[in-house]
């Protein structure tokens, strides 16, 4: 399995540090931010699977930033962990409306940090996330990442298989190119609206004479993955 992407946002390097290294042992990838603007450049860049949010920051606190990544539908589902010295009851209930899916109260040890990453993990997986997807023989393995017709491997590149991914598991439905690169890119990148046509042309070509009908253009839209001619 790919590993997961930490992102650590603290004002303090030596926390920063001290997490580095717990999420570095127990086999995660992370990226760091020592303040709320920072994080949220990196949050729309590279979209990691958590986040560990430090409570009090100068400038805006992790619970603004929470309550902003919250609002916002391409962040709204990142899973986010609030690192905290206040552990009243009334804090933890501030935090937790605030969108945070779990708090762990400094001091901490790594060990249970790392636990609680991994429950919330595993509770913010959307089923199916990791699931092969299949239709009419071709088959993309988010896992392997392998795309094949029949059994036979096809050759897709690392941004056509992340549109192959999403088309597959949201097929019948339109989108237009700039919906495709908030979804597939992510919103931050600054990517022509025409790169969409490039890349949706040599998906096509990777795909063959078999399958390239399933990605169809819709005229005054932009694109749709369908089985229905």
């Amino acid at each position: 399995m790919s590993q997961k992407k930490i992102l650590i946002v603290d004002d303090e390097a030596p926390i920063r540090e001290m997490l580095a290294v717990a999420l570095e042992m127990a086999d995660f990838d992370y990226l760091e931010a020592a303040n709320a603007q920072e994080a949220h450049s990196l949050i729309v860049d590279h979209h990691p699977d958590l986040i560990l949010l430090d409570w009090m920051m100068p400038g805006t606190s992790g619970i603004e930033l929470s309550r902003r990544l919250k609002r916002e539908p391409t962040t709204a589902e990142i899973p986010i962990m609030m690192l905290t010295a206040r552990s009243e009851e009334d804090n933890k209930i501030q935090g937790l409306e605030a969108g945070a899916d779990d708090y762990i109260t400094k001091p901490f040890s790594p060990r249970e940090l790392v636990a609680r990453i991994k429950a919330v993990l595993r509770r913010s997986t959307p089923a199916g996330v990791e699931d092969p997807v299949e239709v009419n023989g071709l088959r993309l393995d988010p896992i392997s990442h392998r795309v094949t017709s029949h059994g036979q491997p096809l050759e897709v590149g690392p941004t056509e298989f992340r549109l192959l991914q999403f088309f597959m598991t949201h097929q019948e439905r339109a989108y237009t190119r700039s919906q495709l690169l908030d979804q597939v890119w992510g919103g931050n990148v600054y990517v022509e609206e025409r790169t969409v046509d490039v890349h949706i042309r040599r998906l096509r070509k990777a795909l063959g004479s078999e399958h390239d009908v399933l990605i169809q253009t819709v005229r005054g839209t932009g694109y749709r993955f369908s089985t229905q001619i």
